[in-house]
């Protein structure tokens, strides 16, 4: 945080965190969550921490913001921000042998490749929100069950959006391998690929997705919060195994952090768009506060929260081959996750 930014934050007497927060919405403040903690460490008392991201997701914006409104600094973290563009097999390999302690990616992402013993643990879920499929308003794409017989143009055919839509269709008594038929474009290029007439329809996510709802010719058929996913997650927090065996503290600590970064985004999605808007080209702050506002940064799952909800999504995900028949649900999510916050 510059000095800049302090010199515009008003004065508070001392309040709960809650208080605080209260208090600055009535005002109308966009307060930064930086400032809530008292005692701030000294740098030499930080322990650094490699995070792993993704720039290009709009809904992992609450990241830049822990980092430029100090709120990594808060809870006594220095973190290093590398951006991973391999695939995820990549980046949990490289969590897995300390290239990297921690990453926040998507669920229907990781599950498969954590099934096959990567050295992660997930310990929180971020938010809801950020994948929607769009349909085209001239082939009169407005229902999934539509999607029978058509083509949806997709940026890779492992994508957590391929495989959410695949989960509703088959949920829908369609066949997602045989009734419909998925194509692979560049990202920039699927809206490219609906309007040549080569697909109906788009699975993708965010901002990529809401730029192309603004051409006027798709619409948004659904979202992973419509329905009786409203309240579920879809991104989380995965943290090195070793680091959570040998400094638990520092992986309670990230977090932490991270959870209160998702919680800025929800009550003030204006000041993290800001701290986004180094990182897009093609999406303007404008669009980014639109964009944290369809999604559910408020909402968090911990504990058995979280893993009932990867419960869910790998019974889900053994119903359109994604996961092996023969994983345990339960057992593979109390596995796969770690609270660190009792």
């Amino acid at each position: 945080m510059t000095s800049s930014d302090r010199d515009h934050l008003p004065a508070f007497p001392h309040f709960s965190r809650r208080a605080l927060l209260q208090a600055a919405t009535v005002a109308g403040i966009a307060l930064p969550f930086g400032l809530l903690g008292s005692g701030r460490p000294k740098a030499a008392e930080l322990k650094p921490i490699k995070l792993g991201w993704f720039p290009n997701a709009a809904c992992l914006s609450p990241i830049a913001a822990a980092a430029k409104y100090d709120i990594f600094t808060k809870h006594g973290l220095n973190v290093e921000l590398i951006n991973f563009a391999g695939s995820t097999d990549q980046l949990l390999e490289a969590i897995s042998t300390g290239k990297a302690d921690a990453s926040v990616g998507m669920a229907l992402r990781w599950l498969k490749p954590l099934e096959q013993g990567f050295d992660v643990r997930i310990t929180t879920g971020t938010h809801g929100g950020c994948l929607r499929l769009l349909g085209a308003k001239s082939a009169q794409i407005t229902e999934i069950e539509q999607l029978r017989g058509k083509t949806v143009a997709v940026s890779d055919l492992a994508s957590p959006a391929k495989n959410f839509f695949s989960v509703q269709l088959s949920k829908r008594g369609i066949d997602p391998v045989k009734d419909v038929d998925w194509r692979a474009y560049p990202a920039d290029l699927l809206a490219s690929a609906v309007e040549k007439g080569e697909a109906q329809a788009i699975a993708h996510q965010d901002p990529d997705t809401y730029r192309f709802l603004k051409n006027g010719t798709l619409v948004e058929v659904a979202t992973n919060l419509s329905g009786e996913y409203a309240h579920r997650i879809c991104c989380v927090l995965g943290i090195r195994g070793s680091l959570l065996r040998d400094d638990r503290p520092t992986a309670a600590a990230l977090t932490r952090a991270l959870l209160e970064a998702q919680d800025l985004t929800a009550a003030h999605p204006e000041q993290t768009a800001a701290a986004y808007a180094p990182y897009v080209a093609n999406a303007s702050p404008e669009d980014i506060v639109n964009i944290l506002k369809s999604h559910t940064h408020g909402e968090h799952a911990l504990g058995a929260a979280l893993r009932g909800q990867i419960v869910q999504y790998t019974e889900e995900l053994k119903l359109v081959s994604v996961i092996k028949p023969s994983t345990d649900p339960v057992k593979f999510a109390e596995k796969i996750t770690e609270d660190v916050l009792v």
